[in-house]
């Protein structure tokens, strides 16, 4: 598979993307490239020779691979050092670990697997460092040593990718909904529950609803990091890539369907339960939403992966890349939370006996 590498023009060194500048940068000289001038690489990538098996011959003689164990993996060789890149074979932009130059694997977005757009990276890695940081602020439950021992294992931009569906959503929802009156005379509380029912039908459009392409990447932890403002999305070019690393997708568009449809029908169900008000209980009892697909898109989004390791446990945090919006799952320090818990269930039990002291007072 060729690799499509960025050189700098004045000395040579491999440039890379910069987020703030928002062109290409050579950390060695300072010069910016911008990404229009870089265009005819992508038209190299429109023509791109068809991908062949990769084949290594070694002296060697060592041991067969077992089957199966090579499956998935490619081998690319970097056409700066010739030094030689193993990965997976949805690998698509990464850095040569020998001499650093940031390269572009070709093929693996050539063809009917070239993405539609991109949204360039706006936040960088001290940024990513950062929130990080912020990310520990405030948490009482966090064990005390966790900021200070946990060991950072990697920082990474990863262009994530993404099908983009366009969906026209028409509902026609029944509702139940409720009206409760309360009150007493010297003999008897009363408690008047008047029902109604309540109808809602229409349509809305929907754009560019996201899911995630990639298997290794948790959807969930992508859904916690949205929005993405696609208002900001280009065209895409293989320069964006440059410095980052960049998968093209292993889940089909035929299968991330389901999931677009999930999230399309809670956020139609959401939306229409807003419209009824006024009541003290809404509840759907019958719901049905048609969807019409309006188009797909294939997408890269911009996302920092940073995990960490602590005693004895792996944590992954994601921030967007455009955005700054950070989450990430922490670590308990189950001493605190016990004593939070007996803290909070002692002030309950104390005001419920207060309670009950007053109602005996008052009988």
């Amino acid at each position: 598979m060729d690799l499509m590498d960025y050189k700098c023009p004045n000395c040579g060194g491999a440039v890379r993307f910069d987020p703030g500048k928002q062109d290409l940068v050579c950390p060695y000289c300072d010069t910016v490239l911008s990404v229009e001038s870089l265009k005819s690489m992508d038209e190299q990538l429109q023509h791109a020779p068809e991908e062949k098996e990769a084949s290594v011959g070694l002296d060697y003689e060592g041991k067969e691979w077992q089957e199966g164990e090579q499956q998935g993996m490619m081998v690319y060789t970097c056409n700066s050092c010739s030094g030689e890149i193993v990965g997976d074979e949805t690998l698509g932009a990464t850095s040569c670990p020998f001499c650093g130059n940031a390269v572009v694997m070709t093929a693996t977005f050539s063809g009917t697997l070239r993405p539609d757009m991109v949204i360039p990276f706006k936040r960088d890695k001290k940024e990513a460092l950062a929130a990080l940081q912020r990310h520990y602020v405030g948490k009482k439950l966090l064990p005390r040593v966790f900021k200070d021992r946990n060991h950072l294992d990697e920082v990474k931009g990863v262009y994530v990718p993404f099908w983009l569906f366009d969906v026209e959503a028409y509902a026609e929802i029944d509702y139940r909904a409720t009206n409760v009156r309360v009150w007493s005379d010297s003999d008897y509380n009363y408690t008047e529950t008047s029902v109604y029912k309540a109808f809602r039908a229409g349509t809305i459009g929907y754009q560019r609803v996201p899911v995630d392409g990639s298997k290794v990447i948790d959807d969930t932890l992508m859904e916690s990091i949205e929005p993405f403002h696609f208002t900001e999305a280009v065209d895409f070019q293989t320069a964006y890539l440059a410095g980052y690393f960049a998968n093209k997708y292993d889940v089909e568009a035929k299968q991330s369907v389901s999931r677009a449809n999930d999230r399309i029908k809670n956020s139609t169900e959401s939306a229409f339960a807003q419209t009824v008000t006024g009541y003290d209980t809404v509840d759907a009892i019958k719901t049905s939403i048609q969807l019409q697909s309006g188009g797909i898109c294939y997408a890269l989004l911009p996302v920092w992966l940073l995990s960490t390791s602590w005693n004895g446990g792996k944590y992954t945090f994601a921030m967007n890349g455009q955005t700054g919006k950070f989450v990430g799952d922490l670590p308990l320090d189950k001493a605190a939370y016990k004593s939070w818990f007996l803290k909070i269930f002692g002030i309950t039990a104390a005001a419920l006996l207060l309670a009950s002291q007053i109602i005996v007072t008052f009988l």
